[in-house]
Parts: structure tokens; sequence; C-alpha cells
């Protein structure tokens, strides 16, 4: 496990993000391959099974710009992107939250520390675009939220600097995983199970049915070329067929972003490999 040079906390996810693996690891453990070379992930997200793994070679991607934005910041600009989150840290109350979530203008740095900001401060860690790709989560109930954590932001740096970093589309990665020495983990928004299950994307442009379908093109590709390919999502009849010809492995997760309270806690989800 990799620790910064300048402090013992090790890398983890940054980011609160809607669905995310952390909690999740100890089911999935035993489905990572046990060799590759090179680690693909298309739907990078918080990156809970790349900091699990860390892996080197590494392509993180994500059609989210400003997430990409972020991660970019937090490898190559670190301590400029601390010193922005510090003055958020120490102005933070709702009135300030509201007047930065309506300004997303700025330096690339400044744009990175206004999302980690939000992040930390917004309703359950969501990420929400409308149409006009504004972000519009209201802001969370938390009493002292901790928006400035420098030791891990340093330690999740020093892990990047070896890590290629860009902004594209999940389709991208045939351009790159080739063989059996490759691993790819797609982590997409999750097919809805209900109508409340609301949350199938998190930036304006919704990932449909047509997409899941287009996704599940790609893992057969990739399959197809032996490379080792791992995809989460919902339990559901749909993703069950889309995949069939392929190992399906049931995982219980809990959940905590729908938007009817009686509908959170544990929530089946499936874990499907290519071999």
């Amino acid at each position: 496990m990799l620790s910064s040079s300048k402090s013992q906390v090790l890398p983890r996810p940054f980011l609160k993000w809607a669905g995310g693996k952390s909690r999740l690891i100890p089911q999935y453990s035993k489905y990572f391959p046990k060799q590759f070379t090179n680690y693909y992930e298309p739907f990078l997200g918080g990156g809970a099974v790349f900091f699990h793994l860390q892996p080197k070679p590494a392509v993180l991607t994500d059609i989210n710009a400003n997430l990409i934005n972020t991660y970019c910041c937090v490898r190559d600009n670190v301590e400029e992107l601390i010193t922005c989150l510090k003055k958020h840290e120490s102005r933070h109350d709702k009135e300030y939250y509201y007047d930065v979530r309506s300004y997303p203008q700025g330096t690339k740095i400044e744009r990175a520390a206004r999302l980690i900001y939000l992040n930390k401060t917004c309703f359950n860690g969501l990420y929400r675009e409308n149409s006009k790709g504004e972000f519009n989560v209201p802001m969370g109930k938390y009493k002292n939220p901790r928006i400035c954590n420098a030791d891990l932001l340093r330690s999740v740096s020093a892990l990047l600097k070896s890590v290629t970093i860009e902004n594209r589309h999940f389709e991208d990665v045939l351009k790159y995983a080739n063989s059996a020495e490759d691993f790819v983990y797609f982590d997409p928004p999750y097919f809805p199970i209900n109508d409340t299950s609301y949350f199938t994307s998190y930036s304006r442009d919704s990932f449909t049915e047509q997409d899941q379908v287009r996704l599940r093109d790609v893992f057969v590709e990739l399959a197809r070329r032996n490379v080792k390919v791992l995809l989460s999502n919902s339990d559901c009849e749909f993703i069950r067929e889309l995949y069939s010809g392929f190992k399906i492995k049931p995982i219980l997760a809990a959940r905590a972003i729908n938007s009817n309270a009686k509908l959170r806690g544990k929530v089946a989800e499936v874990l499907i490999t290519s071999d």
C-alpha cells in the first residue's frame, strides 16, 4: 500500500459518490483478477476499486469533465487546491453554500475546489446537474463537515502521479484494452429498478436504456478479446437478460440515496464477470 511522503494517511476516495463501492470491496475482492498488467476504469466516480487495487499503470476516465478536472488538479496542483479549499472551509455556511453553487466559473483549480467543497457539504454527496449543466443539489445537514483533508489529498496526489486521467466516453476503452493483460472495471449509472430509483446519471446527459445496451456490447467485445472485465449494476430482469451469457454474482449493498426514505437500506446488485 502506498502512503504519501508527507503523510501517513493512505490514499482512499476523497469524494463522496452516489453508489460508491468502498463498503462493498470485501464482497468484490474475490472477483478481482489475481493478475493483470493494465487497469482501466471508464466510470471513475469516487474510484473506490482503483484506490483499493492501486494498480500501475492505470487509465481512469469519465464523461463528467468537472470530475476529471478535479482528479487532475489533485494529481498536478495539490498544494494550490488545498489553499483554495481552506478558504471555502473558513467561510462555509448556508448562504455561502448557495452562492458557491450558483457560480461555477473560475480557474481549473477553483473549479476543482468548488466541486470538492460542494461534494463535502451537499445532500448525501450527490453529484447531479440540471438540463443546463448546473449543479443543483441542496445543502446537506452536516454540523462540521471536513472540507479540506490536506493529508489525504497529498496522499492521493502521490498515488495519481503515474496515472492517466482523461475525460472520455466509456466506449473509448475499446481503443486501449485488447488482451488478457488488461482489466476493465465498469461501474455505470445503475439501471433503475423502480420509479423512485431516479438517480441514473450525474450529468446533464442521462444514462439511458440504450446506453446500457451499448455498454453490454462493449463488454461483449472486450470479452471476445480475452480482456478481463468486471461490471456492477442493479439486480433486475433487464440487466440479467442483457448479460445472460456471462457469470452473474449477487451482491447486497446498503444504499441511502433513494428519494423514498422507506426504500433505503439493503439493495440487491450484481457483479458480472467475463470469465
